[in-house]
């Protein structure tokens, strides 16, 4: 348990980051899990659409910190790929 002021105070910002950071994921992973579903129903105009809505969204989670930059680019590059795939 922390027992100096600013100890106790950097454990109460703790708190408040890791709810802001778990709303984030949460909310990346709702729009992801839209774009999954858009795919797997089979229509392409849908699937672009979430990922349209989808992209910007995993995209400031990772510059907020959330997720890595990388892993947030590697998620829109596969359901983007999955979604070219759909046409043929």
């Amino acid at each position: 348990m922390a027992n100096s002021p600013s100890a106790k105070k950097a454990a109460r910002r703790l708190v408040r980051r890791t709810e802001v950071n778990n709303a984030r994921r949460s909310r990346m992973r709702t729009f992801i899990r839209k774009v999954e579903e858009a795919i797997a129903s089979g229509d392409q105009a849908a699937a672009r659409q979430a990922l349209a809505a989808a992209e910007p969204v995993v995209m400031r989670a990772a510059s907020r910190g959330v997720t890595h930059k990388n892993t947030a680019s590697r998620k829109i590059s596969r359901l983007n790929r999955r979604i070219r795939a759909m046409a043929s």
